[in-house]
């Protein structure tokens, strides 16, 4: 089946409420959709939105490569699903961005010319699991009002966002434990913001939590192995975990139990099932981590997530934040718990 047309779009998109993380307020975010039309009238949608930060590279960067590269792909075979992928994961290796954009849309494209869930195809061993949805920094009582509303509508796993003075981040997690105890399972993302005496300090002085996302900066992640097992159990690579490279470099030694893959980092399906995979063969926990996104890319990382056996945690809340988005469906959300619709390809439709 004839790649026919490729449509690319730019997106800049309010989100429900602003949120601060260690070294940022964001209020709206810019997102890539790609539509893959066949000629027999199949779309395929994928869709992308990276951190400068993180990656290097930001989205309107990433727009430009998208748009300048759909001729290379219209009039392909989509049923040519190996040496499609390829010549984008080799084409784009320092732009995930586009990556995961093409990635995305050609996986959908494929799987719904061929009549079956993208679940499927990828081969799920988790029907489903619970996701996280965050807070961000901010103060004590208005984090506990936030909570309370997700708590409301189900969410029992709440990631918070720390990473300033260390004391007012144990204040404010022992203020949570004291008002919701064990209702609630807590989740930590640092952004880079501690140091590692920071850390420990934190673990020792707070209780109840699951997990640590990259609480100190990348350039200080060989310090991680200075940390003891105890808390290393619970530390999870996150912005020092971008790519197929470094999954190698950080399954070597003891850095922290468990991978945050994000399909925004890595570049989609393929990349992050690279990952994925040196983290099966290294005893090391996933985690599935996004950026704020569209239904298309969280719905791709649900399904790569739920076909890894190590998957534990999910923190796919990305498509709540946006105020609206191009497609509907793509999961079922009950009660924090995500399952991924069965139906051709991502399982999402156009609005």
């Amino acid at each position: 089946m004839i790649i026919d047309n490729i449509d690319v779009e730019l997106a800049d998109i309010k989100l429900t409420r602003p949120y601060t993380i260690a070294y940022k307020t964001t209020s709206s975010i810019k997102n890539i959709f790609v539509k893959i039309i066949l000629r027999n009238g199949t779309i395929g949608l994928g869709s992308s939105n990276v951190s400068k930060y993180v990656v290097g590279v930001d989205t309107s960067e990433s727009f430009r490569n998208t748009v300048d590269f759909k001729n290379d792909l219209i009039g392909r075979d989509i049923f040519h699903l190996i040496s499609n992928i390829d010549d984008i994961e080799n084409q784009f290796k320092n732009d995930p961005g586009t990556k995961a954009a093409y990635n995305i849309a050609i996986y959908d494209a494929f799987c719904k010319s061929i009549n079956i869930s993208l679940g499927a195809f990828l081969g799920r061993r988790i029907q489903e699991l619970p996701t996280s949805i965050t807070v961000g920094i901010k103060g004590i009582n208005e984090t506990i009002e936030e909570i309370k509303e997700y708590y409301s509508s189900g969410f029992r796993y709440i990631k918070i966002k720390l990473g300033n003075k260390i004391e007012d981040d144990i204040e404010r997690i022992s203020k949570i434990n004291e008002k919701f105890g064990n209702r609630i399972h807590i989740r930590i993302d640092a952004n880079q913001g501690w140091s590692i005496d920071d850390t420990i300090k934190f673990y020792n002085k707070t209780k109840r939590i699951e997990l640590i996302e990259q609480p100190i900066s990348i350039e200080k992640t060989n310090q991680l192995l200075k940390l003891p097992n105890n808390i290393k159990k619970i530390i999870a690579l996150d912005e020092s975990l971008v790519n197929y490279e470094d999954s190698i470099k950080y399954s070597q030694k003891y850095y922290g139990k468990i991978f945050n893959i994000k399909l925004m980092k890595c570049g989609g399906i393929t990349s992050g099932r690279k990952i994925a995979n040196i983290a099966l063969l290294n005893d090391i926990e996933l985690m599935w981590g996004c950026n704020d996104e569209s239904i298309i890319s969280i719905s791709a990382a649900l399904n790569t997530a739920l076909s890894f056996p190590n998957t534990k945690y999910l923190d796919l809340d990305g498509s709540l934040d946006l105020a609206k988005d191009l497609v509907s469906g793509g999961f079922n959300l009950k009660n924090g718990v995500m399952k991924p619709l069965n139906k051709p390809g991502l399982g999402v439709e156009l609005i």
